[in-house]
């Protein structure tokens, strides 16, 4: 294995003699619950402390409104880690819902308030689309939270299917979004 992931390399399972790709993940945190500004921390922390997975970058914290929740939802702090993992897809939604768990996430109103969102936007190059999993993230590219923290990242990335992440920044409303300074996030 190298010192640095390389989303082109390969390392092999040394019990199973499988091969595994170093894939670039995007991941969005949010928080509307509790200490926000810790829980999006906490995530941080659990995803660099996972094995095959290498924390690459972090951005910055926004402050967005609840969408599509209570109209008096709390507001949302949101971030965006970039990562490279040899987990398939799969194994990386089981510990992005193992994190959200963790910091006491409910899941019984869609929607609803929550105290950690570890959402899954891009892995690679992948496409999944089944009970558990759809790749990309169905309305990632609509969405300025998700958008403009990536951007910060990675001005010149793509979602595949959708386009330059640059160009669908452009298409969506951005007056909801207001930049954190205060509010950091240590990789």
């Amino acid at each position: 294995m190298t010192q640095m992931p390389h989303p082109n390399f390969v390392d092999t399972d040394t019990l199973t003699g499988e091969m595994h790709p170093i894939r670039r993940a995007v991941i969005c945190l949010g928080s509307n619950l509790g200490e926000r500004l810790s829980s999006l921390q906490g995530a941080v922390d659990s995803l660099k402390d996972t094995p095959e997975v290498w924390l690459t970058d972090v951005s910055p914290v926004y402050e967005t409104a609840s969408l599509g929740g209570p109209a008096d939802a709390p507001d949302y702090l949101n971030a965006i880690v970039l990562l490279d993992t040899t987990l398939s897809v799969h194994r990386l939604l089981e510990r992005a819902l193992a994190i959200e768990e963790a910091f006491g996430r409910e899941r019984s109103t869609p929607n609803a308030p929550r105290t950690l969102d570890v959402d899954l936007i891009v892995v690679g190059d992948r496409r999944a689309n089944d009970e558990q999993l759809t790749l990309p993230h169905p309305r990632a590219a609509e969405r300025a939270f998700v958008l403009q923290p990536w951007f910060d990242l990675e001005p010149h990335a793509a979602i595949p299917g959708a386009g330059l992440i640059a160009d669908l920044l452009e298409s969506v409303d951005t007056a909801g979004i207001t930049r954190r300074d205060d509010a950091v996030l240590h990789a």
